[in-house]
């Protein structure tokens, strides 16, 4: 049976922690930053970690040897 693939867009969003929690960076930071309050910008700062239900599916489907 052949390896199965990681997808390479998911390698360069997620990374998942030695206990299996899978971290993602804060979202809304790419673009429109002058309509953004400053809190929001703060607090968008490192990465966050994903939600158990969909950190499954994102072990599952796109990372499978994480």
């Amino acid at each position: 049976m052949p390896k199965m693939k990681t997808k390479s867009g998911a390698k360069k969003r997620f990374k998942v922690t030695g206990t299996g929690k899978v971290l993602v960076q804060q979202r809304g930071k790419r673009h429109g930053m002058i309509k953004r309050t400053a809190k929001f910008i703060r607090q968008g700062r490192g990465t966050t970690v994903l939600a158990e239900g969909d950190a499954v599916r994102v072990k599952k489907h796109f990372l499978p040897y994480a």
